[in-house]
C-alpha cells in the first residue's frame, strides 16, 4: 500500500478561472524520493501545500489525498504534524523563535515531548549538522543559508515519515546545497524518510530521485524514473523543456542524433564516461585535443572582439560608478568584522556578479552598496561622490526577501508608485509583464503571490524606475530554468543598450557564468579573487558549472554550458 496516494485532484485559487491543479493523481511509496519539476506555475508549489493540512491553500478543491490508507482530512492534526514535514524556500516563513536552540525545540515543545528525549535529540542533530556555533546566536542574525539549515534540523528533530520541500537550496551556496543534498540521501536510505522535493538545482536532484513527477500548467505531463521521463523528452522533440533537465543529458542531447535512452548520462560520472568515448576537434582551432600543444594555445572564446576591448577602455578612463574602500562593518560591537577592510570597484556598465559562501558577508555588502548600511570605517562612493545618510534613488535594490520592498496594498498599486518614480510609460509595464508572464496577478496582494511571483514583481518595479546601477540579492531564487534563462537575456540587453549596471549576488553559478561580465568571491569579509567568467570558473571543484565539472580533466576542452560546448566543439568520431 502507498504511503501516500493523490486521486484525481483538482484545485483553483478564489476568484481564479483556470485550476492551479487538474486531474493530478499518482501514488508515492514509503522511503520514496521523488521529485518535482516543471516551469513556475506548474502547480509544485500548490501541490506540495496540499499535502501539509496545516498550510493548505484556500480554494476549490475535489479529488482526495490519501496519508498511509485513511484520507489526509482524517488525520489528527498532532500526527500530521509530527509525520509529515515541510520545508519552505523562504526560511524567514517558518522561522518562529528568535534563538537558534529555541527554534530547534520548538515543535518537540508542542508536541510536548519529555526534556530528556529532547535533549538527546538537540545533541545529535546539532552535531550532525555542525551547529554549535549558531545555538545562542538569533535567528535574525543568520544569514539566508544558515535559517534554511536550522529550518531542515527544526523539521528532522520532528522525525517525520514524510519530508516535503519546496525549492529548500535556493539560498544555499554551491558547497552547502551539496552538503544539503548529500543529507538528504542520508534521511533518505539510512532512516527511510520519503522524500517529495520541488527543485530548480536539477543537476543535485535528478540523480537522487528514484521518480520524477513533471507537471505543466498544473497537469501531470510526465511520470516516470528519471531517464524514461528524459528519454520520452527526447523523443518528442520539445525543447521547451530542455532547461530543466541536467545539464549532463543536454550535452548528450548535443552531439547524438538518436539518443539511446538507457545509455543518457545524468551525472557528471556518467557524462564523464560517455566522452571518453569521443575525439574531440576543438573549431576554433582546429586540431583534435590530441595535439599536445592545445592546452597551450591561447583559448579564441576569451580572446574578446575589438569592441569589448574599446568598451572596456572607455570604462577605465571613467571614474567607477559605484566603489567601496576599505569597508569595515560588523553588527555587534564585539563580534568579528562581516565586511574586513574590503575595496571593491564596480565600473560604469559592468555586470558583476558576488560569489561566496553562505556567511561571508556577500548580503552585507549590497546593503552596504545601496546605502542601507553605513560602514564602522571606510567609505562608499557613487559616481564619485560619497554615500552618507541617504541611499541614492539611481540605485535600485532587490533584497533577498522581496516583501520587504512593499508597502502597498495590491500588486496595482506598486506598479503606480514604480512608474510615478520611474516617470516610464505604461506601456513599458505591459512589455515587462507581458515578459514574466506576470499580468494576471495585479489585483493580488503581495503577500498573497509565492515567492517566484513576489520575485518577478519586484523586478519589473525596480526596472520600471530605471536605475542607473540595478543591485540584486539571488536574482534568480524562485525563476524557473526558461526565465531563468530569458531574464539574463533581459539584463544584457538594458546592460548592453541602456548602460545600465548591474551588481548581483548569486549562488547560481551557471547563471553567474552566462550572464556576468565580472565576477568577484567572497570569503573571510573581503573580496579574495576575481576574473571574466570563463577563468574564473574553469577549473574549479565545486564553484563551477555542472558542465564545467563535467569537461574538467576530461581531456577535451574545459567549457561551462552545452551551448558553448556545442559553438567550439566537433565531435569527430563516437567510440562507444
Amino acid at each position: 500500500m502507498a504511503l501516500l496516494e493523490v486521486k484525481d485532484l483538482w484545485f483553483t485559487y478564489p476568484e481564479e478561472k483556470r485550476p492551479a491543479l487538474a486531474d493530478v493523481s499518482f501514488a508515492v511509496d514509503a522511503g520514496e524520493f521523488v521529485a518535482l519539476c516543471g516551469p513556475s506555475g506548474s502547480g509544485k508549489s500548490t501541490l506540495l501545500r496540499l499535502l501539509k493540512p496545516e498550510i493548505s491553500p484556500y480554494g476549490r478543491r475535489s479529488g482526495a489525498i490519501f496519508y498511509d490508507g485513511s484520507p489526509l482530512a482524517d488525520i489528527p492534526p498532532a500526527r500530521c504534524a509530527r509525520d509529515i514535514g515541510f520545508v519552505f524556500q523562504d526560511p524567514d516563513n517558518q522561522i518562529a523563535m528568535d534563538r537558534v536552540l529555541g527554534e530547534l525545540v520548538f515543535g518537540l515543545e508542542n508536541l510536548g515531548m519529555d526534556t530528556g528525549m529532547m535533549r538527546r535529540r538537540v545533541a545529535e542533530i546539532v552535531h550532525f549538522f555542525g551547529l554549535e556555533p549558531l545555538l545562542d546566536r538569533k535567528t535574525h542574525e543568520l544569514s539566508g543559508g544558515q535559517k534554511q539549515m536550522v529550518n531542515l534540523a527544526a523539521v528532522l528533530m520532528m522525525e517525520p515519515r514524510i519530508l516535503l520541500l519546496d525549492e529548500p537550496t535556493a539560498q544555499l551556496d554551491p558547497v552547502s546545497a551539496k552538503d544539503f543534498f548529500n543529507m538528504l540521501r542520508r534521511m533518505n536510505e539510512e532512516l527511510g524518510i520519503t522524500v517529495l522535493i520541488a527543485e530548480h538545482r536539477l543537476e543535485d536532484v535528478w540523480p537522487l530521485a528514484d521518480r520524477v513527477i513533471m507537471l505543466e500548467d498544473g497537469r501531470l505531463r510526465h511520470v516516470g524514473k528519471p531517464r524514461e521521463v528524459i528519454g520520452k523528452l527526447f523523443a518528442e522533440g520539445d525543447v521547451s523543456f530542455i532547461d530543466y533537465l541536467p545539464r549532463a543529458s543536454v550535452l548528450y542531447r548535443q552531439f547524438t542524433v538518436e539518443a539511446e535512452r538507457e545509455r543518457i548520462p545524468i551525472t557528471v560520472k556518467e557524462a564523464k564516461r560517455w566522452l571518453a568515448g569521443l575525439t574531440v576537434v576543438e573549431k576554433a582551432e582546429g586540431r583534435s585535443i590530441k595535439d599536445p600543444c592545445v592546452n597551450e594555445c591561447p583559448d579564441s572564446e576569451n580572446a574578446a572582439s575589438a569592441g569589448r576591448f574599446k568598451a572596456e577602455a572607455r570604462r577605465r578612463r571613467e571614474a567607477p560608478v559605484l566603489e567601496a574602500r576599505a569597508v569595515r562593518f560588523h553588527y555587534r560591537k564585539n563580534d568579528p568584522p562581516v565586511l574586513n577592510h574590503l575595496s571593491l570597484k564596480i565600473d560604469v556598465g559592468e555586470r558583476l556578479a558576488i560569489v561566496g559562501g553562505n556567511g561571508t558577508g556577500k548580503s552585507t555588502l549590497i546593503k552596504t552598496l545601496a546605502g542601507l548600511l553605513t560602514p564602522q570605517s571606510g567609505t562608499i562612493w557613487f559616481k564619485g561622490k560619497k554615500i552618507k545618510s541617504e541611499p541614492p534613488e539611481a540605485i535600485g535594490y532587490l533584497p533577498q526577501n522581496p516583501k520587504l520592498f512593499f508597502m502597498e496594498e495590491t500588486v496595482e498599486d506598486a506598479y503606480r508608485h514604480a512608474l510615478e518614480r520611474g516617470g516610464t510609460s505604461p506601456a513599458l509595464l505591459e512589455d515587462y509583464l507581458n515578459f514574466f508572464e506576470i499580468g494576471h496577478l495585479t489585483a493580488r496582494h503581495p503577500y498573497d503571490l509565492s515567492d517566484g511571483e513576489l520575485q518577478k514583481v519586484v523586478l519589473v518595479c525596480l526596472l520600471l524606475e530605471r536605475p542607473d546601477v540595478l543591485l540584486i540579492d539571488e536574482p534568480t531564487k524562485g525563476l524557473d530554468p526558461a526565465v531563468k534563462k530569458r531574464f539574463g537575456k533581459l539584463l544584457k540587453t538594458l546592460n548592453q543598450e541602456e548602460g545600465l549596471t548591474v551588481v548581483f549576488v548569486t549562488h547560481d553559478i551557471e547563471f553567474a557564468a552566462q550572464v556576468a561580465t565580472r565576477c568577484a568571491m567572497m570569503f573571510r569579509g573581503e573580496i579574495t579573487a576575481e576574473g571574466d567568467p570563463h577563468a574564473f570558473f574553469t577549473g574549479n571543484a565545486f564553484y563551477t558549472t555542472a558542465v564545467g565539472r563535467i569537461t574538467r580533466g576530461a581531456g577535451v576542452p574545459e567549457v561551462l554550458t552545452p551551448e558553448e560546448a556545442k559553438k567550439r566543439w566537433l565531435v569527430a568520431k563516437d567510440g562507444s
